[in-house]
């Protein structure tokens, strides 16, 4: 039996799945004759063994293919007070790269000066979802880079993570299992 396509509005559902908050990266390559690079919020561990990752470009992207025919890249997680980066990577055309400091990884990928973490891999599968492909990578390299809070994206808008103890009401201990 078919499931039943249900119509949404595009507006009620980007509000509503806005009440997710997620980090911000950037993907990262280089061509051998430029660097390429996009802001995306949609990333996630996929995998420990074997380490896989997972993102979603926009089909409509035109950097997603260059880097995807590279097949190796970065992704850039981004620190609370790299907002002007990310602004200058989510737009559409240019040279993304003016005004951001940054070298080259391990594996030729632009690394952000800057960034929290960098998690360099290889293209291992993609697979068309709607108006964006999901693109499975395989994690050949780690970095942690230092220890300020991430840059954050909340309906709508950026923000930044805070520590804030959180007690269980009936036994006033902590319930935060980071800690």
């Amino acid at each position: 039996m078919a499931a039943e396509h249900t119509v949404l509005d595009p507006r009620t559902m980007r509000d509503v799945l806005g009440n997710f908050c997620t980090g911000v990266t950037v993907v990262t390559g280089h061509d051998g004759r430029e660097p390429l690079g996009f802001a995306c919020q949609s990333f996630a561990s996929v995998s420990l063994d074997p380490p896989l990752v997972s993102f979603c470009p926009a089909r409509t992207s035109q950097t997603w293919p260059r880097i995807r025919e590279i097949g190796t890249l970065a992704i850039n997680v981004l620190a609370h007070d790299q907002r002007d980066t990310c602004m200058a990577f989510a737009v559409s055309g240019g040279d993304k790269f003016t005004g951001v400091d940054w070298t080259r990884g391990d594996n030729g990928a632009p690394a952000l000066t800057g960034a929290l973490a960098r998690i360099e891999a290889v293209v291992e599968a993609e697979h068309d979802a709607g108006d964006h492909t999901i693109v499975v990578a395989r994690v050949t390299g780690l970095t942690a880079l230092h220890d300020d809070g991430p840059l954050l994206f909340y309906r709508g808008g950026f923000g930044r993570y805070t520590t804030e103890t959180i007690l269980d009401e009936e036994t006033a201990t902590d319930v935060n299992p980071l800690r």
